[in-house]
C-alpha cells in the first residue's frame, strides 16, 4: 500500500507541475510577448489580442477538463479512486 500511495503522490505531481507550466505559459508567456505576436493574425485580429482575449481562456478551460480525466486516471490506476 506504501508502494501505491507514493506512485500515487510522484504521478500526481508531475501532473501538477507539468499543468502549472502551462498554465504559467497561457497566463503569463503570452501576455509578455503580445507586442510581437499582434504582427500575425488569427480570423483577422492580432494574434496577441486574440490569444489574450480567448486563446488563453480556451486553453485554461481545456486544461481543466484534461486534468480531471488524467488525475481520476492516476486515482484508478494506484487504488485510490473514490466510490461511485
Amino acid at each position: 500500500m506504501a508502494e501505491q500511495r507514493e506512485l500515487h503522490w510522484s504521478r500526481t505531481r508531475s501532473l501538477m507541475i507539468v499543468n502549472l507550466i502551462i498554465w504559467f505559459i497561457f497566463a503569463f508567456g503570452i501576455h509578455w510577448f503580445g507586442a510581437s505576436l499582434n504582427k500575425m493574425s488569427f480570423m483577422g485580429f492580432p494574434l496577441g489580442f486574440y490569444m489574450a482575449a480567448q486563446g488563453s481562456l480556451i486553453v485554461f478551460v481545456v486544461q481543466l477538463f484534461v486534468f480531471a480525466k488524467m488525475q481520476n486516471t492516476i486515482d484508478v490506476e494506484c487504488g485510490m479512486a473514490e466510490e461511485e
